[in-house]
């Protein structure tokens, strides 16, 4: 009877295993495509005659903190002027 439950148990967690693994390979392949559109935008901005290198740095900063840019632009500025170089 134990082995009974063993196997059970087994089956039942290798069918969620599959699950997971499953819905992890989905994910990915939704992930490549996403990858894919976003190269497909950039490609028609560029073409267009956007900057890409400039509008991948604007994504950045707008996902960033206001006051952690203000920081970072502050020192930056003054590392330029120590610099002479602003």
């Amino acid at each position: 009877m134990n082995d009974m439950t063993s196997d059970t148990s087994y089956s039942v967690t290798a069918e969620e295993l599959r699950q997971f693994i499953e819905r992890f390979e989905r994910l990915e392949a939704e992930k490549k495509d996403i990858a894919d559109q976003q190269k497909e935008v950039m490609a028609e901005a560029k073409g267009r005659g956007y900057d890409t290198k400039v509008m991948r740095k604007v994504i950045a900063l707008r996902k960033r903190d206001k006051d952690d840019i203000a920081e970072e632009e502050a020192v930056l500025e003054m590392y330029k002027q120590a610099l002479g170089m602003a």
